[in-house]
Order: structure tokens, then sequence, then C-alpha cells
């Protein structure tokens, strides 16, 4: 019989026959009903044979009618320890102490908990004991975000945190074998391949896309979990939903309106141009004048834009300012085959302003950055997205306020709310 170890906690699409005599193995029809199982979706499409399959979760492997989803339900009892692989030796502040003892009360207690803390409060940090706390008792924890840029951020933190734990990562960039660890890393479309595998379950940075309003993602978040497990949502921006469930007492709300250095966010400066940011290739001379600004006070630069085809047109007017010359200048977005590469010279200070959209609005960290959006009277900047990009400015302990800089056209209701969600954070 196949040793099937390391897929323990894991489902995956098969025929019939497939392991039909591996006793761990449980399978159902992969669509029912006219829903898919893996995702929950409504299942409307039709191959060529008039078969129905899910368009839903596709990008994770196709499924089918006559499919079925197999499910690895072995019982795995990994070294109860009295650590729990925990190696960090950094302190908390009072504040974060506080969360943190009472997200592992919360765990203990089979509470499910909502952290709703400002950017660059430290809720990685304050994670640390939750996580510890969950593998000494011999049980599975994963981290799951929407992005992958966080993914690849949270990885190297919690590596070191944890120098004795073996940990999993997987995300659609990263192609790995699925593993037995103990300590996973994922984006949310990943926990599509989980079946009841987790005692916890933290999900960064819940409002983001696409988690945030995804049917399908939240199905998968929520099979991942045993049913007895705990669920830990992260978010600087609370959705509708998630404040509903703390209201109907569903989830505990713990706040923390202090970045962890104790400085405040920056509140961002606003601009208004009469005349476009960019006409014949020459950018606005306010604009210019800020960019230098920036440049000549020494602070790498993100530049947000809201489309992905102006990244070529501000990069082309970028290159042409001879001011500019000798600085070093690029342009990423979520497709991107360079992404992480980019992002990564960016954190190395060899770019010196990277244009980019909402790809890199939050969950990563980048040491005296400042910030300008262009047209952040867009549609497609949220109050919650405003934040977050004010966010990225002022997250080191040696430089904790810096520029954000909103440039508009219009002033727009989400304009409004950003900055005053910005100012009652402060508060």
């Amino acid at each position: 019989m196949e040793d099937l170890t390391n897929l323990a906690g894991r489902q995956w699409v098969g025929g019939q026959e497939d392991f039909s005599t591996n006793t761990a193995l449980t399978k159902i029809a992969a669509i029912t009903a006219g829903r898919c199982n893996r995702c929950g979706a409504k299942v409307e499409a039709r191959l060529p044979n008039g078969k129905k399959y899910c368009r839903e979760c596709l990008n994770i492997g196709r499924i089918v009618e006559g499919d079925y989803l197999w499910r690895n339900q072995m019982k795995v009892d990994f070294p109860v320890s009295k650590t729990g692989g925990l190696t960090w030796t950094g302190e908390l502040t009072s504040l974060q102490a506080q969360i943190s003892q009472q997200l592992v009360n919360n765990f203990n207690g089979h509470q499910n908990t909502l952290v709703h803390a400002v950017t660059g409060a430290g809720k990685t940090e304050m994670l640390f004991a939750l996580l510890a706390e969950c593998l000494k008792l011999g049980q599975r924890a994963c981290i799951a975000t929407p992005r992958i840029d966080v993914v690849n951020e949270l990885y190297p933190r919690l590596q070191a945190a944890f120098a004795q734990v073996k940990i999993g990562v997987y995300h659609g960039r990263k192609y790995q074998e699925p593993g037995l660890e103990q300590l996973t890393i994922c984006t949310t479309h990943q926990l599509l391949k989980f079946y009841q595998a987790f005692d916890l379950l933290v999900i960064d940075e819940v409002d983001s896309f696409p988690y945030a309003g995804n049917d399908q993602l939240h199905f998968g978040a929520q099979k991942a979990v045993k049913e007895s497990g705990v669920r830990v949502y992260l978010t600087a921006t609370p959705t509708a939903d998630l404040l509903t469930q703390v209201k109907l007492g569903q989830l505990q709300i713990l706040k923390l309106n202090q970045r962890f250095h104790g400085g405040k966010l920056p509140v961002p400066k606003e601009k208004l141009f009469l005349r476009p940011f960019l006409n014949r290739g020459k950018l606005h001379t306010k604009l210019l004048a800020a960019i230098l600004t920036v440049i000549e006070e020494g602070h790498p630069l993100l530049v947000f834009v809201p489309r992905i085809e102006q990244i070529s047109l501000y990069l082309a007017a970028l290159k042409c300012e001879t001011e500019l010359a000798d600085v070093a200048i690029a342009g990423v977005y979520a497709a991107d085959k360079k992404r992480l590469e980019k992002v990564e010279q960016f954190r190395q200070q060899q770019l010196q302003i990277l244009v980019t959209t909402t790809i890199l609005e939050r969950g990563v960290t980048f040491k005296h950055v400042w910030v300008i959006i262009l047209a952040a009277d867009d549609q497609i900047y949220t109050p919650a997205s405003l934040v977050q990009i004010a966010g990225r400015v002022g997250r080191a302990q040696d430089d904790t306020d810096g520029l954000v800089l909103f440039c508009y056209h219009k002033y727009t209701a989400n304009l409004r709310s950003a900055m005053k969600q910005i100012k009652e954070m402060n508060r």
C-alpha cells in the first residue's frame, strides 16, 4: 500500500479506483446537486462532451462531473514540546503582550478571534506565542494570506522565529511537493487543497483581494480547519461580515491602535491636480517636483497607479526626466514574471523608484519608504486600500514618519473615509 502520510489533511481530485484500497482515504463525488464540493461554487460550465466542470477553482486543477474528491483524514501525532519550537527572543510592548496572551487564552478556550490592529502594529510578532501554544500541544497550524507577496514576506520572519520547526510554503508561483509540515504558510487559494487539516488557522490581511468577498475562498478556509479548530483573523480594516460576526458573538475582537514603535500612522498630504498627471509623455510639474523631493531626501519611493497599462507610460515619462537620469526605476504588477525579483531589489534599495499597482498595498515592509498615490480618487482605491498604502510608511523604529501623498482630481467619499479612519486610529 502506498504511503500517503505526507498527504494527511489534504484533498485531491481522482477517479473511482484511485487509492481505493487505502483505508485512511474517503471519497465523495466532486460535483453534487450542481455544486463543486471543493470550492462550493455553482457549476454551470460544460465541456464539449457535455459534462459540467467548475470554473471557479480551475486554477488549482480541473474538476469534472464523474470525478471524486479523495480526502486523507489520517490522524497524525506531531511531537509534543515545551516551547513549540519557538526560538524568538524579542520582546513585545505591553499592549502587544496583552493581545498575544488573549490569543493564547482564546485558542485554549476554542474561541475564534478578530485582531483589529493598525498597520505596523506588529501583528506577526503577536502571533508567535499563539503558534507556539498550538505546536507544543502536538497540533497543526496554518497562516494563510490572499497575496503571494505577503507569504514571501512572512516566511523568513517565521523561519527565524521558529528555527526548530519545518515550515511548509505553498503558493501558485512556487511548486512544492505536498509535505506533512506542522506549520504551513500559504495563499488562501491553497486552502482549497486541504480538508480538516488544521487545529489553528490564521488568515492575515483578511480584508484583502482576492479573499474578501470571495465565497469560494471562504468555503475553502472553512473546510480546511478541523471541526474543533480555531480561527484567527488579522486586519487593519475589518470587513462588514467580520464585524457582524463580532456583534453576533461568533468572534471576539481585540483592538490595537498603536504601532509597535509607539508612533502614529502618517497622515497623508493631499494635492489637487487640475491638469492630468501625465500629458503627452510628460509628468505634471508639481508631480515631478514631489518625486524629486523624495529622491533628494534619500528615500525609496513607491508610486501607485490604478491600472497596469499605466505603469509603462509612467516609467517612460520618469526615465525621460534628466533630473532622474541616475535613478534606478522599475515597474511591477501581479503578472510580472520578475515580480518577486523586483520587489526584493527595491527592498535592498537597488531600485529607488518602483511604480506599482495595489499588489503592494499591504503585507510588505520596505525600510524608510515614502509613497505617492496617483489618481487616489480612482474607484479602485477603497478606503481600506488607501489606509493600507499609507501604512507602508513609517514602519521602522528609527523612522516613524514620512510622506504619504494623495494626488487627485476630485475629492471622493473614499478619500474622505480613509483620512477619517487614519485620524481615528491616531487618537
